[in-house]
């Protein structure tokens, strides 16, 4: 079926695009359409007045999982509490909802795509499971490393880098994955050995590497086995006072390789203020300048009622004094990591709270180019995903912004230099920051642009000054061709170029080649700490398909470093 989307501003950075023009689709693709003419299309949608942006992406959002299945049965009474007061179902839940619900809402604001930053390798299958009941909307995994006893073990005996290489590459390949996130790495380890902080150059009580070894290896193994995104990181001390020192310190540990800093508003944390804490975005945004190899997400809390899920289990244990309602859970799983989840309310006239809020903001102003700040609230921990069209119009209007700053805690707001950013995000810059530059940095050849040859992931809106009203209900979407979004409404199905008897929704994957010998050799490590043979983790294309419901489609590698 061709579609022609008539008239709207097409605005594509990637393609260096911003102009009133048509668009065309066929089936799941967008097409050159010069040499097409109106009655050529089997459908014509009217864009005029319009914004044409590629699908949204989101490159760190829970949305599949263990942890959310133990923060909803923490949650559950408070959950059923609120479904009753606003005549809801449970699993619309506003920081909570079900699967499916989190992919329509996701839809329902332009985006397509989302990523689950935090996949534990024996809960990947349940992952995957939870992601494919996600119709119309592509996901992947990053594969969870940096704690897990083999790795320790052999950074301890300073195994070959090969070694190290096989040994990422084949967790990703067996997880189904497409990058490696290493969160606390080293610190979650630690804990279980009964130490409650692990700085980054500070050695591990039982293995004796520290995490500085750690990222330095992890990245150089995610470059040479070719992954796109780099690794992905959740630095030490997260919300400390003071953890600037240590997030600049990881910056320097990758010794120039391709890092990516996530949440970074919770790692961005001066201690020099008479309240204990402070805000360290200037000194953050230096040493971005500094250091060209690193890119951020930010993690921007709003005020309200969410939970928090985490798989940095010791700082999740230190925060459930603050819990809101007073209950948590701090679990361990297998040996890889830790899982910690304490509901949390941000309060917009309290001190720490609002400068958080604060932080964010002077983040995403601060730093000029927008393909090196990610849009993320780091859903549900700072906010709901669902808080994006209110946060892009804090981004871009001042004025309302401003009325926003006046409101939070006073010392906050006079901690704060968010007063005299005069910067307001422009449309290219928010399609920069919310489509291109996440497709570019995830290696996704047919996401975030609009030129001939991609997926016919599509979003219009209708222009309006104000930016929420904008973002929070465009008038179509297209996904992978099918129109999901007509004038507002939502009718999920199968793409155009399925049948009704292929699994329909995408999961995103990398394709990384590893040594089998060296994987044996390692196998009998693995399972002396585990409780589970290695093989066990394996996830194959079969079993995606035919159990999970779900299509591998295998992302291009970039060039391995010679």
């Amino acid at each position: 079926m061709k579609t022609l989307i008539q008239g709207g501003r097409l605005i594509d950075p990637a393609g260096d695009v911003d102009q009133i023009d048509d668009l065309w689709l066929h089936d799941d693709a967008i097409i050159d359409g010069a040499a097409l003419v109106a009655e050529d299309a089997d459908r014509v949608i009217d864009a005029r007045g319009c914004v044409v942006m590629a699908g949204g992406i989101d490159i760190h959002t829970h949305i599949g999982g263990g942890k959310l299945a133990i923060a909803r049965l923490l949650m559950q009474d408070r959950i059923d509490d609120d479904a009753r007061a606003t005549a809801r179902r449970a699993a619309e839940s506003d920081y909570l909802p079900s699967a499916a619900v989190a992919a329509q809402r996701y839809l329902e604001m332009g985006y397509t795509v989302a990523f689950e930053p935090a996949v534990i390798p024996c809960n990947a299958r349940a992952a995957h499971a939870e992601m494919a009941d996600m119709p119309d909307l592509a996901t992947g995994g990053f594969c969870l490393l940096g704690n897990d006893d083999l790795l320790l073990t052999l950074l301890a005996r300073a195994a070959p880098q090969a070694e190290i290489n096989d040994y990422v590459a084949w967790m990703v390949r067996a997880t189904q994955s497409i990058a490696v996130k290493a969160v606390n790495p080293g610190g979650i380890s630690a804990f279980k050995f009964g130490r409650r902080e692990l700085d980054v150059d500070t050695p591990h009580p039982h293995y004796g590497v520290t995490p500085a070894q750690i990222i330095r290896r992890l990245a150089r193994a995610v470059h040479e086995i070719g992954l796109v995104h780099p690794l992905h990181i959740h630095t030490s001390n997260l919300g400390v006072p003071g953890n600037i020192r240590s997030t600049i310190a990881t910056m320097e540990a990758a010794d120039g390789l391709p890092i990516h800093l996530t949440h970074a508003q919770f790692h961005c944390y001066g201690d020099e203020s008479p309240f204990g804490m402070s805000s360290a975005a200037e000194q953050l945004v230096a040493a971005m300048a500094k250091h060209p190899n690193v890119t951020i997400d930010v993690g921007q809390i709003m005020f309200g009622q969410t939970v928090t899920i985490s798989a940095d289990e010791p700082h999740q244990f230190d925060n459930r004094h603050h819990a809101s309602p007073r209950k948590s859970a701090i679990v361990d799983i297998e040996c890889e990591a830790g899982c910690g989840v304490v509901p949390f309310r941000y309060r917009r006239r309290q001190f720490v709270h609002s400068l958080q809020w604060a932080i964010g903001l002077e983040l995403f102003l601060m730093i000029d180019n927008p393909s090196r700040v990610f849009l993320t609230t780091d859903h549900p921990n700072g906010a709901p995903f669902t808080a994006y069209p209110h946060l892009l119009r804090l981004l871009g209007d001042r004025s309302f912004r401003e009325t926003a700053l006046a409101e939070i805690h006073a010392d906050a707001a006079a901690a704060s230099s968010l007063g005299g950013l005069s910067r307001q995000y422009t449309l290219p810059e928010i399609a920069t920051m919310t489509r291109s530059a996440p497709a570019s940095i995830m290696g996704l050849s047919r996401h975030g642009r609009l030129t001939p040859g991609a997926g016919a992931d599509v979003t219009v809106y209708e222009a309006d000054d104000d930016l929420e009203k904008m973002f929070r209900s465009p008038r179509h979407v297209f996904a992978q061709g099918r129109h999901v979004i007509d004038r507002g409404t939502y009718t999920p199905g199968t793409p155009p170029t399925m049948t009704p008897d292929q699994p329909s929704h995408p999961t995103l994957t990398a394709d990384v080649e590893f040594d089998p010998q060296s994987v044996q050799r390692f196998r009998s490590e693995y399972n002396a700490s585990s409780t589970f043979d290695l093989n066990r983790l394996w996830i194959g294309d079969d079993e995606m398909h035919s159990v999970l419901r779900s299509r591998p489609a295998k992302q291009s590698m970039r060039e391995r470093a010679r």
